[in-house]
């Protein structure tokens, strides 16, 4: 009960995530670029504050550039970025679903090129996926805008590559802490770029930091706190319904409107991530059966 109420939490951060800059930026309370930059600080200043409390030695090695991966601190933030200016244009909820296809999608399209071999059911599961995100983005009176949805896509195939470099860290914490830290540069040179942009209410101000501090920075923390305890394969199906969490809460706190595009496209993205899930799980149950069994002769 414990670890399914930690897990509901951070399937909510997640989603929250999407509402938070969507209202920032529907409001027009804050520009993209802020919002962005200040989400990037306050997750980092967060994640420093639970280093600083869980790890002794963190203080010592705050400037050691050693810690910091250039290619996962690239990648996290042209998420933020692309995540944030292309909500200027969609819904929460179109958002969500463009956001974790693509992430999905990208996982899978690496794993494929790493030499992992697929059976039918997860080639279908990944055609399925991919054509509901070709179906949401055909012209039609609800198709989102096709800049917007090109940077949604931009920022989850950047999102899928970063979790990728991530997997194998023995200390996920840290190396998210540090990775956070290490975007803080790259946040105040947005600032700067966009500085004739910019746009600051008090408003928009606390969205940024409740979306970087609490939505993205204690919500990563919960989720490597959760990741232990459950299987890979449970951990890839629960994130299924952030999307749907990131409809419903766009349909009750801002009353945007769920089209039958979207539901439509929903069901074949969520569908077909949901069978590919399901059948690389069973293949490498299988493996490691098979595995199991000739060790044991």
């Amino acid at each position: 009960m414990k670890y399914a109420l930690l897990t509901a939490l951070t399937m909510i951060a997640f989603a929250s995530n999407s509402l938070l800059c969507r209202v920032a930026l529907g409001e027009e309370s804050i520009d993209a670029a802020s919002f962005t930059s200040i989400r990037l600080i306050s997750g980092a200043a967060m994640l420093a504050l639970l280093m600083l409390y869980r790890e002794r030695d963190f203080s010592h090695k705050l400037f050691n550039l050693k810690q910091f991966n250039p290619v996962s601190v690239l990648m996290l933030y042209v998420y933020a970025a692309c995540f944030s200016f292309s909500y200027i244009n969609l819904t929460v909820a179109t958002g969500a679903l463009i956001l974790f296809g693509a992430v999905q999608l990208t996982m899978t399209g690496f794993a494929i090129a790493g030499g992992e071999r697929y059976g039918l059911q997860t080639w279908a599961g990944i055609i399925i996926a991919f054509g509901g995100l070709v179906y949401l983005l055909l012209p039609g009176v609800s198709t989102p805008p096709l800049f917007s949805a090109l940077l949604m896509i931009c920022a989850g195939a950047a999102w899928g590559i970063y979790t990728l470099r991530g997997r194998g860290s023995k200390a996920p914490l840290l190396a998210t802490g540090w990775n956070f830290i290490g975007t803080v540069p790259l946040a105040l040179v947005t600032l700067l770029v966009f500085r004739s942009e910019l746009q600051l209410t008090g408003n928009g101000v606390i969205l940024a930091i409740v979306s970087g501090a609490l939505a993205s920075g204690l919500g990563y923390a919960l989720w490597y706190s959760v990741l232990p305890q459950i299987t890979a394969s449970s951990a890839a199906t629960v994130q299924l319904s952030v999307p749907v969490i990131a409809a419903v809460m766009g349909l009750l706190m801002v009353g945007e409107p769920i089209s039958l595009r979207l539901v439509i496209a929903s069901m074949l993205v969520l569908g077909g991530i949901y069978l590919t899930i399901r059948a690389v799980a069973g293949s490498r149950n299988n493996q490691a059966q098979g595995t199991h069994i000739l060790t044991r002769k």
